[in-house]
């Protein structure tokens, strides 16, 4: 079996393949990386941005080479159009 490396915050959201918190019902849109080094520099640039931003990285045991199934967050997630959300600031 094999282990990967998923980034979850505070609310329970999971950081996504799309540069964007999800929630965990769709496993294909939560990143995970094989090496903690990666995870952790994707918090580091998360946290550098949002400074009350609360991650933990958990190392999850892939069944068959997916994710398992992952608690799904009951907090809502965050309105994507929210420019202060973005991890690239917008050009003006």
């Amino acid at each position: 079996m094999s282990e990967t490396h998923i980034i979850c915050n505070q609310d329970g959201h999971y950081w996504g393949r799309g540069k964007r918190w999800v929630d965990g019902r769709d496993l294909s849109k939560v990143a995970h990386y094989g090496y903690r080094d990666e995870a952790v520099n994707t918090v580091f640039e998360l946290s550098s941005k949002d400074i009350d931003l609360r991650c933990d990285i958990k190392i999850v045991t892939l069944i068959e080479g997916k994710l398992p199934k992952l608690p799904v967050s009951a907090t809502p997630l965050p309105d994507p159009d929210d420019p202060q959300l973005a991890l690239q600031p917008e050009a003006s």
